[in-house]
Formats: structure tokens, C-alpha cells, sequence
């Protein structure tokens, strides 16, 4: 076997992210992937029926096309097209026309109605400079390269997204917008820096629109591999990493994978103190998903739903609220919030003509063994009636089956762990460089560390930049 200067365990988006910043800088590298297909959370399959092509993870993706590195790399070289919809998000609400996120500041701004002008002042600030913003929040801590800019988002961020929600809004419209944003925090809304993953998310979609990936979301990870394999990298799939002997010598070694995996694998050659901490590591509620093959588009009262790649279902910021709560408290919500992908509306490929895919998952306790098919499809015919007799074949997953589809989704938890005030800049544990551990040969670059779960590729950007600033000094050995 050729020499190896650098092993990542794990091929998801960091996992890759990681393997393709080593091999830029010069080293060899191997990933180690304990499926038979790489992707972690970026893969696709024929979930419910022949011809139907499902993501089986994640659907929509805003962060991976802003992200500060994959938008370095020549992707669309190795195939991956991204698909634009007309808008990124559509709100449905009981009352009224859904609201819409739409590119234009100046028309998401005016279907806000009451709140229009608040709406604008809120987010044209952060809009004068919004990639330079992104390379500061999509980072661990440190000196940012645009303090003030960051300084003023951080003086909102901080806040609870009820609480910011509440403050710049009086109409249920914006509120309601903004609170379906902040729901991708997985966090209670009346929790610190819910309002970060609420306002970050409102200025990607003035960025661009949430795109889908042509084909599905393993077009993402093949991309991120042939980029790889063009810089001399190596993939092995079915190797999976249970203990060190099943890793072959190198210099250093990156684990897209979670805590808890990452203490069971190297505890021979970690400090117990270090591991207990890694084993406390909180990893939040999980999620139930559904995929449906329908046999035409999902029947809208609002037709304008049709144009966003993304619909998010939970009626008013209170009712999303109390929902989120619900689930931390430990309890399966009737009117769960909903969060569904209709990537067949813009993506052909993904169904047999006249035929569409659906996505959908609602938030649950971890580790929730309860079946929410009824829970999430009431949610869907409260704003598009008639969608249950569209329905051809149904497929679910439970926690403990997205945790068998990718083992870093620890109780079902799809973000990488719980990002609150007390993990978010501390994630696994409380270190100056969050991607090192005590063994200067190992390094953790999976979500689970900053800057959090998305498909963005910096977990693993970072964490290479870490590790390539010891691998010289480092033996070229087995880890012993």
C-alpha cells in the first residue's frame, strides 16, 4: 500500500471537505467509508418506488452553495449542477397568502405586509457585505476579518428567536417567517442563538435561492470526490473503523465522525479525563422523515408554495414555538413543525414523467421510536388538501434508522449536536483548537465541531487546516 501522510474516517461533506484541503496542500491522503457508498449525509436513493429518487438526509442545500470553501473548488467540473427554484421558501398560513423568501429583499420585504419597512432594517445591513460575514460566522472562534459587521449580527444573534421575533415584528406574517427559519436551530425558540440560525437563514435566501442538487444530493458528494481524486486522493468504502487496528499508518488522523464514536474507536490513546468529556457531549432531539412517490404535485391551496424549494408547516411563531418545546420537554407535538423539500418540482430527474417526490421530517425526542406519518401528513392537508390521494408509496425512517444510514446521527439528532450557548463555541469540548484532541495525531472534523451541522464543508476545512499545521513534524506510523 502506497504511503498515507493523512487518514479521514468518514466521507461526508466535512469528511471530504477535510481530505481535499490536505491533498491541496500536498499530502496523501485516504478516506476510510464504512458504507458501500460514500456521502454521508448527502446520498440518494429509491426509497419508496422504482424511478423515484429520494435524498435520504438532507434536501435543500443554502449553505452548501455559499460556502466559503466548496465555492473555491471546481464542483460543477465534476458534474454537480445546482437548480435553482424561484424562491426558498414558502410559509403557509390558515389565513392569507403563504410568505414567501424570495431573493429580492425589496418583494420578501413587501409580502411581510405590516412589517415591511421593520423587515428591511433588519436584514439590509447584514447585506452590504453578506460573504465576508458568512467567512466570519461559518468559523470557530477567533479574530474575524470583519469585526463590526459580525459585532452588529452578534448584538441580534444572541438573542432568543421568540424573543428577536417579537421585537422587530408586530404582524404574524414576518414573525411567522422567521420563526421557520430558526426552526432548522433545533433548538426551543425561547433559547439563546436561536435567532442566529433564524436571521443566518433569512440572508441566504437574499443570497440565493435554496438550491437542489440535479440528480439528488449524492451528486454533491461525488463532486467533492472527483475533486479529491483529481488531487491524488484515494476513497476506500465498506472499511469500517472500529478500533485503531483497523487503521493503517499515516501521520494524522480526522474523524468525520461523532464524539462518542471518535472516544470508542481511539480510547487506548486518549486521556480518560478527555474521553468522559467527549462522552457528555449533547446531541438534542432526533427526527422523523417521510418520502413519498406522488402521482402529481403536492395540491397547494396557495399555489405560490409550488415555486419554493423549500415549505415550512407550522402556522404562527406561537404554534412553532410551542411545538419546539413540546419536543424538548420529550413529547411527540400533533402539530409538529414540518419542514418538506419538493425538489421534482424543479428537478425532473428525480420521478417518472407526470410524477413528483416528497420530502418531509418533523423534529422528535431523541432516540423517538413513535411512528409521526400521521402527525406530519395532517400538517401537509391543513395547507394542500387531497395530498393523501396523491400519495403512491410512503417510506419511513425513524431515529434509530437514521442513525443506522449514518451512525453520526446519534438518537436520530441530524445536526452535528445540540447548538445552544453552552456547545455552539465549544463543540465537542472546551479547547482553543476545537478540531484538536490531547494526541497530537487525531483531529475531529465532523459537525460536531464549529462551526455546526449544514452542509457546508467547514468542520472539515478548518480541521485540515489544523492538522496541517503539525503533520510534518509527525511519524509516519501505525496509532499505537
Amino acid at each position: 500500500m502506497p504511503e498515507v501522510d493523512a487518514v479521514v474516517v468518514g466521507s461526508g461533506p466535512n469528511g471530504l471537505a477535510a481530505a481535499i484541503a490536505l491533498s491541496q496542500a500536498g499530502a496523501s491522503v485516504l478516506v476510510l467509508e464504512a458504507m458501500q457508498e460514500l456521502g454521508g449525509g448527502v446520498r440518494t436513493a429509491e426509497l419508496t418506488l422504482p424511478g423515484f429518487l429520494h435524498d435520504v438526509c438532507s434536501g435543500a442545500h443554502p449553505l452548501a452553495i455559499l460556502s466559503p470553501y466548496f465555492s473555491t473548488l471546481p464542483l460543477a467540473d465534476h458534474g454537480l449542477e445546482w437548480i435553482r427554484p424561484k424562491a426558498s421558501v414558502a410559509h403557509p398560513l390558515d389565513d392569507g397568502p403563504s410568505v414567501m423568501l424570495w431573493r429580492s429583499l425589496e418583494e420578501t420585504a413587501r409580502g411581510v405586509g405590516v412589517d415591511e419597512e421593520r423587515y428591511r432594517r433588519l436584514l439590509a445591513p447584514f447585506l452590504e457585505n453578506p460573504r465576508g460575514l458568512l467567512a466570519d460566522v461559518l468559523g470557530p472562534l477567533g479574530l474575524p476579518r470583519h469585526p463590526f459587521l459580525l459585532a452588529r449580527f452578534g448584538t441580534r444573534a444572541m438573542r432568543s428567536a421568540r424573543g428577536l421575533a417579537r421585537r422587530f415584528f408586530r404582524g404574524a406574517r414576518a414573525q411567522a417567517l422567521f420563526a421557520g427559519c430558526a426552526a432548522h436551530s433545533i433548538l426551543p425558540l425561547e433559547r439563546m442563538l436561536s435567532g442566529a440560525v433564524g436571521l443566518l437563514f433569512l440572508l441566504t435566501g437574499h443570497l440565493e435561492e435554496w438550491p437542489v442538487a440535479k440528480g439528488g444530493s449524492a451528486a454533491i458528494a461525488r463532486a467533492l470526490a472527483g475533486c479529491l481524486r483529481t488531487k491524488g486522493g484515494r476513497i476506500e468504502t465498506g472499511r469500517q473503523v472500529r478500533s485503531l487496528a483497523d487503521l493503517p499508518a499515516a501521520r494524522v488522523y480526522l474523524f468525520d465522525t461523532s464524539p462518542s464514536q471518535l472516544a470508542d474507536i481511539a480510547a487506548g490513546v486518549l486521556p480518560p479525563g478527555y474521553l468522559r468529556r467527549m462522552r457528555r457531549y449533547r446531541y438534542g432531539p432526533g427526527v422523523f422523515k417521510l418520502d413519498w412517490a406522488l402521482d402529481g404535485p403536492i395540491p397547494w391551496k396557495d399555489p405560490q408554495c409550488l415555486q419554493a424549494s423549500t415549505v415550512h408547516l407550522g402556522g404562527t411563531l406561537e404554534e412553532i414555538a410551542s411545538a419546539e418545546a413540546a419536543v424538548w420537554r420529550g413529547e411527540h407535538p400533533d402539530r409538529p413543525f414540518v419542514l418538506m423539500v419538493q425538489q421534482s418540482q424543479f428537478d425532473s430527474s428525480r420521478a417518472p414523467r407526470g410524477r413528483h417526490t416528497g420530502y418531509a421530517y418533523c423534529h422528535v425526542p431523541a432516540g423517538s421510536a413513535v411512528d409521526m406519518t400521521s402527525n406530519i401528513e395532517r400538517q401537509v392537508e391543513r395547507f394542500a388538501p387531497q395530498f393523501r390521494d396523491r400519495i403512491l408509496a410512503r417510506h419511513l425512517m425513524r431515529t434509530a434508522d437514521l442513525e443506522r444510514h449514518n451512525p453520526n446521527y446519534v438518537g436520530g439528532a441530524i445536526t452535528g449536536g445540540v447548538a445552544d450557548l453552552f456547545q455552539m463555541f465549544t463543540r465537542p469540548v472546551a479547547r482553543l483548537d476545537p478540531y484538536s484532541t490531547p494526541n497530537p495525531r487525531i483531529f475531529l472534523c465532523s459537525a460536531s465541531t464549529p462551526p455546526g451541522g449544514g452542509v457546508h464543508g467547514m468542520c472539515g476545512y478548518y480541521a485540515a487546516r489544523s492538522a496541517l499545521r503539525r503533520i510534518e513534524r509527525l511519524p509516519l506510523a501505525p496509532l499505537r
